[in-house]
C-alpha cells in the first residue's frame, strides 16, 4: 500500500496494539520468557512508514521492532508464535522477540544492538542495487541510538554511495531511562545535516501524517536521490521492558505520561474512519489475533538437541564442546 487508505492504515495500527496487548498478556502468563519491549504508543510510525513501501523494499528494525515486523506484511499468528519460542515461529523459534525476520516480505530482522540495524539496512539495500533491483529500504532506530558510531558509519556509507535508504528515528524522549535533552547535543535531524542528507520532523502519532512524508521521501529515492532521514516525534505509552511491571521504575512523572497517551495513533487513524468501519476493523482484528494466540501456544518447543543446527549457512553441524 503506497497511496492513501484510512482503512487499511487503521487496521495496520489496530493490528499492532492489539498484538502487543495479547504478548504482554503472555509474558504474565509466562508463555513468553525473558519479557518483550512494548510499542504501545508509537504503532503509527511503522504502519505511516510501511504503507509507502512497496513488498519488495527491506526493512531492519530495532529491540521494540514487534510493530516494524506486522507493519511490513509479516503473520502475526507465527509471528506471536516466534516470541513464544515455538518451531512454528517465524524464525524456528530461535529469533524470539528481538530478533524476529520475515525475508519473504523483505523484514531483514528486529536487532537487539542499539544502532546495528542501520548499516546491515545500508549494506543489503546496495547490494541489491547492485544488481539492478529497484528497491529502497527503511530502518528504524530510537534516539538513543543518535551517537552510536555504527549508525552514523552507515549515514556515511549510504550518503557516499548514495544508496537509496530512509533513516527513521522514533524519538520517544527516552533511551530506557535517559531522557533526550540529557543525552543529544544538537538536534536529531541535525545529524543528517553534516551527511548532506535531507531531514524532515513529522508527528510520529499521526499515521497518515507519517506516511505523507516517507512516500514523499521514497519517491525522490526512487527517482535517483540518496538517503534522508525522518524524525518522528512519539510518546512510549507502557514500559521501556516488560520488567518494568514488577519492579516499577520511576522516571516520568504521571503527567507527563497522561499528556502523551492523550494523543494516541489508534484514535487519532480511526477517528477518520465510520464508527462501523472502525468496529468492523475490530472485530476482525479481535478473531485474527485470538487464532493467533491459540496457534502460537498449540506450536512445539524446538528440540534442545537441535540448538547448534543453522550456525553455518554451508550447513556444517557445530561439534558439541568436551566434557
Amino acid at each position: 500500500m503506497t497511496g492513501a487508505d484510512p482503512l487499511r492504515l487503521y487496521r495496520t495500527v489496530r493490528l499492532i496494539r492489539r498484538f502487543e496487548e495479547r504478548a504482554i498478556e503472555l509474558v504474565h502468563a509466562g508463555q513468553i520468557v525473558g519479557g518483550i519491549h512494548p510499542y504501545l504508543g508509537q504503532e503509527g510510525i511503522a504502519a505511516g512508514v510501511c504503507a509507502a513501501l512497496d513488498r519488495e523494499d527491506l526493512v531492519t528494525g530495532t529491540h521494540r521492532g514487534h510493530g516494524h515486523v506486522l507493519a511490513k506484511g509479516a503473520d502475526p499468528a507465527r509471528m506471536l508464535a516466534e516470541l513464544c519460542g515455538r518451531v512454528t515461529g517465524l524464525n524456528r523459534g530461535r529469533g524470539g522477540s528481538m530478533h524476529a525476520a520475515d525475508f519473504g516480505v523483505g523484514v531483514l530482522g528486529a536487532n537487539a544492538i542499539v544502532g546495528a540495524a542501520g548499516a546491515i539496512l545500508t549494506g543489503a539495500v546496495w547490494e541489491r542495487r547492485r544488481r539492478g533491483a529497484g528497491i529502497v529500504g527503511a530502518t528504524f532506530f530510537g534516539d538513543g541510538a543518535v551517537n552510536e558510531g555504527m549508525l552514523l558509519e552507515a549515514f556515511n556509507l549510504a550518503a557516499l554511495w548514495r544508496v537509496p535508504v530512509l533513516f527513521v528515528c522514533e524519538n520517544n524522549g527516552y533511551a530506557t531511562t535517559m531522557p533526550v535533552d540529557g543525552a543529544v547535543a544538537g538536534t536529531i535531524a541535525g545529524r543528517a545535516a553534516a551527511f548532506g542528507m535531507p531531514a524532515t520532523v513529522v508527528d510520529g502519532q499521526d499515521p497518515e501524517a507519517v506516511r505523507e512524508v516517507t512516500a514523499a521521501a521514497v519517491a525522490r529515492m526512487r527517482a535517483g536521490g540518496g538517503p534522508e532521514l525522518v524524525e518522528a516525534r512519539t510518546y512510549r505509552f507502557d514500559a521501556h521492558h516488560t520488567f518494568e511491571h514488577q519492579v516499577r521504575l520511576d522516571y516520568r512523572p504521571p503527567e507527563e505520561v497522561a499528556e502523551g497517551r492523550s494523543r494516541d495513533p489508534v484514535d487519532i487513524a480511526g477517528a477518520r474512519l465510520d464508527p462501523a468501519a472502525r468496529a468492523a476493523v475490530d472485530a476482525a482484528v479481535e478473531a485474527e489475533l485470538d487464532a493467533a494466540v491459540e496457534y502460537a501456544l498449540a506450536g512445539p518447543h524446538p528440540d534442545p538437541a537441535t540448538a547448534l543446527d543453522h550456525l553455518y549457512a554451508s550447513g556444517l553441524t557445530a561439534r558439541t564442546g568436551g566434557g
